[in-house]
C-alpha cells in the first residue's frame, strides 16, 4: 500500500502562504506537477499514491476517471489564487504528468488539464510538457492527441524488455509495444524517454543487459534506470521476507550500475544525474532538473507535494478525501513545513551533488570544503575540482556516483 505521508503543521483552509514564500515569486521558475492516482493493477514493487478501481469502492465516489481531470482544475484554480495573492506569477515552464498511469485518463483529459495550466498561468514558450505512459495504453490517436494538445515528451514505463522480470514486478505490458509506442510518439513529434528498473529479484546480469541493448535499439531522447527498492508494505517485500523470491547479491546493483553507465556511454547518451541520461543535452527533464535546483512547483493530485519559496506541503492522499476538499472550497492539504535555512542547505548539498554539473564549492559550509580534498583522494570526486580556480565545482566520479549517499554525509559532516 502507499507509504504514509510525513507530520507537518496544518495547512490553512485557504491554502494561503506565508508572506516570505511568496516574495519574488514572480522571478522564480514554475512548475506543475498533475498526478493521476490511477493504474489497472498495483505492481508488486510500487508504494507510490496510487489506486486500482475496485481499491476505489463504486464508481462515481470521490475522484473517479471519469471526473478526475475537473477535481484537477480546482486545485488549479486553488493555486492560482494563492499564488496571485503575491502578486504577478511566473508562466509555467514545465508541467509533468505522474502516477500512477496517466494514461489511464482519456488524451483529452490529460489536455484539458494542461489547458488550465496555460489558461491559468500560462506557458512558456518553450515549456517542456511531460507525461508518463504505460506502453499498452499509447496509439497513433493518443500520441497525436497529446502533441497537438502542447505535450513535448512521453516517458514510457518500459522497466525491462525481459519478460520473467517484468512478471516479478508485476508489470503487464508486452514488451513488443514497447517499440510500437516510441514510433507512435516520435510520428506525432514527441522526444521519448524510457524508464528502467534494474535490481529485480532473479534478473542476470544477462537479462540487464539485454534489456540496455533493447533501449539502445530503440534511440530514445532519454533514459532513466533507477536501482529496485523493495519498500515495506508492499506485495514484493512480502514476498522477499516469505523466501518466496531472493534478493539479488549486495553487488549486483553496483554492477548492474557500472554496465548502464558503459553501454548508455557508448551509445552517445551523457549522465546528467545519477540515474538519467540523455541524447542531448536538450533533452535532459527539465521538470526534474528544477526540483533538483530546488525551484517552486506546485503538484496537483492525492498525496502530491508542492515547494514555494521554502515552504514543503503535502496533500491527504486517498482520492475520495483529496475530492471531497475541493468540493468543499477548501485547501486538499494535509500538512506543511518551512524549511530552515539548515534543512535548504543540506538538500542543496543532497541534490545538488547528484548533477553532472557538480556542486559550486564555494556552496559548501567550511566543513563540506575541507572534505572535499579527501573524497578525491578516495576516488569519489572528481580531481578539477582542487585544481580550478574558477568556477571551481564538486563533481561525482563513477565511483562517487555509486557512493553518492557517503559524499553526501562527508560533505555535511555526518
Amino acid at each position: 500500500m502507499p507509504s504514509a505521508l510525513p507530520d507537518g503543521e496544518p495547512v490553512p483552509t485557504d491554502g494561503s502562504l506565508p508572506a516570505s514564500a511568496l516574495a519574488d515569486v514572480a522571478r522564480r521558475q514554475l512548475g506543475i506537477y498533475l498526478h493521476v492516482p490511477f493504474c489497472r493493477v498495483r505492481c508488486g514493487y510500487c508504494d507510490f499514491n496510487t489506486y486500482t478501481l475496485t481499491e476505489l469502492g463504486a464508481p462515481g465516489q470521490g475522484a473517479g476517471v471519469s471526473s478526475y481531470a475537473d477535481t484537477a482544475l480546482a486545485e488549479l484554480d486553488l493555486a492560482e489564487r494563492v499564488l496571485r495573492a503575491g502578486g504577478e506569477i511566473p508562466a509555467v515552464t514545465t508541467v509533468f504528468v505522474g502516477g500512477g498511469t496517466p494514461t489511464m485518463l482519456a488524451a483529452g483529459d490529460l489536455v484539458r488539464m494542461v489547458d488550465g495550466v496555460r489558461e491559468r498561468f500560462g506557458l512558456a514558450p518553450d515549456a517542456e510538457v511531460t507525461t508518463e505512459a504505460n506502453p499498452d495504453t499509447i496509439t497513433p490517436e493518443v500520441a497525436r492527441t497529446l502533441a497537438a494538445g502542447g505535450f513535448t515528451r512521453i516517458s514510457l514505463g518500459m522497466q525491462s524488455a525481459v519478460p520473467h522480470v517484468l512478471a516479478t514486478l508485476d508489470r503487464t505490458h508486452d514488451p513488443a509495444n514497447v517499440e510500437r509506442a516510441v514510433a507512435y510518439a516520435r510520428e506525432a513529434g514527441l522526444q521519448v524517454s524510457l524508464d528502467l528498473i534494474y535490481g529485480t529479484p532473479g534478473e542476470s546480469l544477462q537479462d540487464w543487459r539485454r534489456s540496455l541493448d533493447a533501449v539502445v535499439a530503440l534511440t530514445p531522447d532519454h533514459v532513466s534506470a533507477y536501482a529496485l527498492v523493495v519498500e515495506q508494505g508492499t506485495k514484493l517485500a512480502a514476498q522477499v521476507r516469505r523466501g518466496v523470491v531472493q534478493m539479488p547479491a549486495d553487488d549486483d546493483e553496483a554492477l548492474k550500475y557500472e554496465v548502464a553507465d558503459e553501454v548508455l556511454g557508448a551509445a552517445g547518451y551523457g549522465w546528467y544525474e545519477i540515474s538519467n541520461w540523455a541524447a542531448r543535452p536538450d533533452a535532459r527533464c527539465r521538470h526534474n532538473e528544477s526540483y533538483w535546483r530546488g525551484d517552486d512547483w506546485w503538484g496537483v493530485g492525492p498525496g502530491a507535494h508542492s515547494h514555494v519559496g521554502g515552504v514543503r506541503w503535502w496533500n491527504v492522499k486517498h482520492p475520495t478525501a483529496y475530492a471531497g476538499r475541493l468540493g468543499d472550497g477548501v485547501s486538499p492539504g494535509a500538512g506543511r513545513e518551512l524549511l530552515t535555512d539548515e534543512q535548504r542547505y543540506d538538500e542543496t548539498v543532497l541534490l545538488g551533488v547528484r548533477l553532472v554539473d557538480g556542486l559550486p564549492l564555494d556552496a559548501l559550509a567550511p566543513q563540506g570544503r575541507t572534505a572535499v580534498a579527501g573524497l578525491i583522494s578516495d576516488g569519489l570526486v572528481e580531481p578539477a575540482a582542487a585544481v580550478r580556480r574558477a568556477d571551481r565545482r564538486v563533481v561525482l566520479t563513477l565511483r562517487g556516483r555509486l557512493l553518492a549517499d557517503t559524499v553526501v554525509r562527508r560533505l555535511l559532516g555526518f
